[in-house]
């Protein structure tokens, strides 16, 4: 499938595409009950055909939040110590809060989440509650598919085999992890290339000079984030996105402060590295 993917071939809930490089809305579900087989399977299917799912009107509780995340695999801590979130009562879920007192909000810089780890996380699910009132908070997706297939074949050939140094020590304080990954990575099951370096983590290429590295940088961050590969998803109370942190990057809009943004997020452990092309 191309991620955009006919929703005809659905048979238990409804995907509805939210762009032609990313994203689908999924309705005719609800997350406040396990799933069927049958609805597990078609919303695997695409998660790996959409790279990010949104779900609106979903008012699920803690056990609701981590029992969705639970499907895909073992849920995962935070690597750093200097962070905007919160622990709530139940230490597998984080509040994220940001209101008038805010000096800013996190997530800002367009990343993969937490790519500085050895096993950065599969992906993140993160609701909503509390939604700014007169809109704003809106956060953007960008397909790394789509980035990687936007480039030359050239740029293509010489990105192979290069590999990159990701630091979260500037983004989340002393002690934090740092790991090197390959620039180009195959997904481990859709088996598709993508662009695997951030603005947010990625600091250096490591088999050429520091000025020919910084170079390719500034250039791929740039391109990975075009807008013609990228989603605006607008928030609405009780909503829910569900990103592929392997394939999708993210940034948070902050354009809505003092007002109240507000929910809770939850992280699906990664089980690999990136996996090399």
């Amino acid at each position: 499938m191309d991620g955009t993917g006919s929703n005809s071939t659905y048979q238990a809930i409804t995907v509805t595409p939210a762009s032609p490089t990313l994203g689908a809305e999924i309705s005719n579900i609800d997350l406040t009950r396990p799933l069927s087989d049958i609805e597990l399977a078609e919303i695997k299917r695409a998660f790996t055909e959409h790279c990010v799912l949104f779900f609106r009107d979903q008012h699920i509780s803690f056990e609701d939040h981590v029992r969705l995340g639970e499907y895909f695999g073992p849920i995962g801590s935070h690597v750093g110590t200097n962070t905007n979130s919160k622990l709530t009562d139940d230490p597998r879920v984080r509040k994220f809060h940001f209101d008038e007192n805010s000096p800013t909000v996190s997530g800002h810089v367009w990343h993969t989440d937490q790519s500085c780890a050895e096993f950065p996380p599969l992906g993140s699910i993160l609701y909503n509650q509390i939604i700014p009132p007169n809109g704003g908070g809106d956060t953007m997706f960008a397909s790394m598919y789509a980035a990687y297939e936007g480039l030359s074949d050239r740029m293509q050939n010489y990105l192979e085999g290069l590999t990159a140094w990701h630091d979260g020590v500037p983004t989340f304080g002393p002690g934090t992890p740092n790991a090197t990954h390959p620039v180009i990575v195959k997904h481990p099951v859709s088996g598709r290339k993508l662009i695997y370096v951030n603005r947010g983590f990625t600091k250096r290429i490591n088999e050429v000079s520091s000025t020919e590295s910084e170079g390719i940088l500034r250039f791929l961050w740039d391109h990975c984030v075009l807008p013609e590969y990228c989603h605006r998803f607008r928030w609405e109370p009780h909503s829910i996105a569900f990103w592929d942190n392997r394939c999708a990057q993210h940034r948070a809009t902050n354009d809505y402060l003092p007002n109240v943004r507000s929910g809770y997020r939850v992280q699906i452990e990664g089980v690999v590295g990136p996996v090399a092309a």
